[in-house]
């Protein structure tokens, strides 16, 4: 054994190399533990959409309704145009502009749920302005897949009010317009671009893969760290022990 692996340097470094080597390599773990878990998610997700499509009765009946979540529908009703909302600063396809939210009462139950139509743009020289959007009158068929409420962004004051709003918070809302509003769910129009509205909404996605770059990651800096505390601790060290006793 070299001089310098009795070295109080040399336990430092040792212990110190363990620590990050064994931490990197249980944060890589980690993160393929994560890509697993939102594997099963996808897969799960991936099921639903094959599921028959739900209609108004069976999805007022529903008694988990998050459980319902990514499952396509196709909900009869009227809409509720007077209580169309347009939410800024909403992209689509690189574009800022509105994601336009209408409620739409259900023909067989009476409930309502918040139907995110799609997006329009909006007017920058004039930002009160709202996009022509068309609202069909009387019963319309709507197709969709369940969906969160809408996602919110950050709120400088209070809960919004009028058509342009930052925000929609369903429990307020259900308040607001008084009627049987579903506030754990809303629904994703998946028709074809239509009424003044674009649909191309993004797939769902889990973020997969980003996990495994990140396990990538750190099972690399393990490794690197593993490589470099072989060379300079061990292999050099060694190396000038050999030249030592030769008398190079």
């Amino acid at each position: 054994m070299t001089p310098a692996l009795h070295s109080r340097n040399f336990w430092i470094l040792t212990l110190a190399a363990l620590i990050v080597a064994g931490g990197t390599f249980s944060l890589g773990q980690w993160q393929l533990s994560r890509a697993s878990q939102k594997e099963a998610v996808q897969a799960e997700i991936n099921a639903k959409t094959n599921l028959f499509p739900l209609d108004s009765r069976a999805l007022s009946a529903s008694e988990n309704m998050p459980a319902e979540i990514y499952r396509q529908a196709v909900l009869q009703g009227v809409w509720q145009a007077e209580r169309t909302v347009y939410l800024d600063n909403r992209p689509m396809n690189g574009r800022s502009g509105f994601w336009v939210l209408t409620p739409l009462r259900l023909e067989s139950t009476g409930r309502v749920i918040v139907i995110q139509r799609g997006w329009a743009p909006r007017d920058f020289a004039e930002r009160s302005r709202l996009p022509p959007v068309i609202t069909p009158a009387g019963v319309v068929v709507v197709r969709g897949r369940i969906a969160p409420p809408p996602s919110k962004l950050y709120e400088f004051k209070g809960v919004d009010t009028g058509p342009i709003r930052q925000n929609l918070d369903l429990p307020a809302y259900r308040e607001e317009i008084g009627s049987l509003l579903f506030e754990q769910v809303s629904l994703l129009q998946t028709d074809a671009p239509s009424e003044g509205l674009l649909r191309e909404w993004a797939a769902p996605n889990l973020g997969v893969d980003k996990h495994y770059g990140y396990a990538f990651q750190w099972f690399g800096l393990c490794l690197m760290v593993v490589i470099l505390y072989v060379w300079y601790q061990i292999i050099l060290p060694f190396r000038a022990s050999l030249r030592a006793q030769r008398g190079d």
